[in-house]
């Protein structure tokens, strides 16, 4: 089995079709793709499928996706697309039990929202085409070998013929059967739960709360023999519904020949009609209700697993392909899009010769022990119920929202830092607002002065001695990051530096202090993937010379 510390240099790399290929053009796919493209990396995707599905699959989009979809330039859309997902409403046995709001702090950005997956596909898609790539639909990954300098691939065309393709990286996003995966013929341990569901896109003409999904159940004896669970999509009162599958419909769902357990049942066998989920609703319906205009329906089968690696070699695992587990908290499609956001810019650095010795080894050290953490969370949930954990609500709501998520133990992060206040290493750069360009009229968030950028280096100063340096301290980490590392001065209130040749802002309120707990004459090294990689003082100390180093190889 190729490792990565056996690969060639880039220099004696043989001359390939593409720099990454990638296998599936669902969200995860799509998200890689796009973030490759804008770095002008030549990427190939391929789907089987001749198109989009137009089924509402995962619908739930959380928080921390939103940042990225900010930071890839794409959040205007995605919120003119979304509607809000404000919170839950719960009943058991026809009583109102609970009703969740989903309410974050004032500094989060962004809330929870709902959207189809064919219309996070659409967006996606969009931005790829922005960027100059494209889909090949209808295109198959058959097989694929690898050595020390590239990956051969063979595709099955559209019209049957094959195809022949050498990449420098492939990329598996070809979701919870993958051909990748299989291919490089590693574990993926886990199991199935028992029960059936079955999934229908409707509207019914109740009074409810918009905005608040709706989870009602019948319970006997401690045990639960019958559920609804309803998501809120857009349009007026369309809702995304899950319930147990009737005898009827039982085994059309989701088992592959690879015996994974998992997903819809597309063709194979009888699928619900309206007349099923009226049904369920007539027994747990909150208020009596008809259901309509049925888009669409399935039957789908829930399974845990996750692979023992997340790439060998020059191929890696994205999504599906790694992590499958119950949709309880939306949290499949938001993970594996952070899976592709992670490793997008680590392959764009190596493409181009500028990944330090374990960058690519950085992706399986930081996202597969999110990806176990999330398969525990999910199948607990779904056993036991979200009101079981012992976290705090306002922790627990963290989480779900995928705000929480770090990287402290990152071979490609700098030292310590967790006692200081503000974020350390590895976790995730938190927004804040009232930063002003002398230019401006009114104030900006940070998360604007780092969109659609790679590495930022935040270099903060109480006085004007501090700011002088930044210069400096830009030009040489802008030459060890070989390009790919942007600066911008934050200036405390009533700091004044004219002189200064990169970006400043005055940081008004004193918020940027505050949140990142920022001390004069430290530096703030924020990674493409929007989490903290460096915290330093002073910025112009030998840490940050070293750490990029580590990180790309200078």
């Amino acid at each position: 089995m190729l490792h990565l510390s056996d690969l060639i240099s880039p220099w004696e790399a043989p001359v390939v079709d593409v720099d990454v290929l990638i296998a599936g053009a669902g969200p995860v796919g799509l998200t890689a793709a796009a973030e490759l493209c804008r770095r002008e990396i030549s990427c190939r995707v391929v789907d089987r499928l001749p198109g989009r599905l137009p089924y509402a699959r995962a619908v739930g989009v959380q928080p921390r996706t939103l940042e990225i979809w900010d930071r890839m330039g794409m959040i205007r859309e995605a919120m003119e697309a979304a509607v809000p997902m404000r919170g839950q409403l719960t009943y058991v046995n026809g009583e109102e039990r609970a009703r969740i709001d989903l309410d974050l702090p004032p500094e989060i950005p962004y809330r929870f929202a709902a959207l189809p997956q064919y219309e996070t596909e659409r967006l996606l898609e969009d931005l790829l085409r922005r960027w100059g790539g494209h889909v090949g639909r209808g295109t198959e990954l058959v097989s694929f070998e690898q050595d020390l300098g590239e990956v051969r691939a063979v595709l099955r065309a559209p019209s049957g013929g094959r195809e022949e393709v050498t990449a420098r990286y492939l990329l598996g996003c070809d979701g919870a059967h993958s051909a990748v995966r299989k291919g490089l013929g590693l574990s993926f341990e886990g199991g199935a739960l028992p029960e059936e569901y079955m999934l229908g896109d409707v509207e019914v003409d109740w009074d409810l709360p918009a905005g608040y999904g709706v989870r009602s159940t019948h319970v006997v004896d401690g045990r639960t023999d019958d559920l609804l669970v309803c998501i809120p999509l857009p349009g007026d009162r369309r809702y995304r519904m899950s319930m147990r599958t009737p005898p009827e419909l039982s085994g059309a769902g989701g088992a592959g020949a690879d015996g994974v357990a998992h997903g819809l049942s597309g063709e194979k066998g009888p699928l619900p009609g309206i007349e099923h989920i009226q049904a369920v609703l007539g027994r747990l319906s909150p208020r009596p209700t008809t259901a309509s205009s049925l888009r669409w329906s399935s039957v789908f089968r829930i399974s845990h697993r996750i692979v023992d690696r997340y790439g060998a070699g020059r191929v890696f695992l994205a999504g599906d392909a790694a992590h499958i587990h119950p949709p309880t908290g939306a949290q499949g499609m938001n993970t594996g899009i952070q899976d592709a956001f992670n490793l997008a810019w680590k392959l764009a650095a190596a493409v181009r010769g500028h990944a330090g010795p374990r960058l690519l080894e950085s992706y399986d050290a930081e996202r597969r022990p999110v990806g176990e953490e999330v398969v525990a969370r999910t199948l607990r949930h779904a056993r036991t119920g979200v009101g079981g954990e012992a976290e705090a609500p306002a922790t627990l709501l963290l989480r779900e929202a995928q705000l929480l998520l770090g990287y402290r133990d990152s071979p490609v992060v700098g030292p310590g830092g967790g006692a200081r206040d503000g974020p350390a290493p590895g976790d995730r750069a938190p927004d804040c607002g009232g930063l002003l360009y002398a230019l401006g009229a009114f104030p900006v968030r940070l998360f604007t002065l780092l969109r659609e950028r790679d590495h930022t280096l935040l270099l903060y100063a109480d006085d004007e001695d501090r700011a002088a340096a930044f210069d400096e301290i830009a030009s040489l980490a802008r030459h060890a990051g070989h390009g790919m590392l942007n600066s911008c001065a934050v200036l405390g209130s009533g700091v004044r530096a004219p002189a200064l040749r990169i970006p400043a802002v005055h940081d008004g309120a004193g918020e940027f202090r505050r949140v990142y707990g920022a001390r004069g004459g430290e530096a703030f090294l924020v990674r493409p993937d929007g989490h903290l990689g460096l915290r330093t003082a002073p910025a112009d100390g030998p840490e940050l010379s070293a750490h990029l180093a580590v990180l790309l190889g200078t």
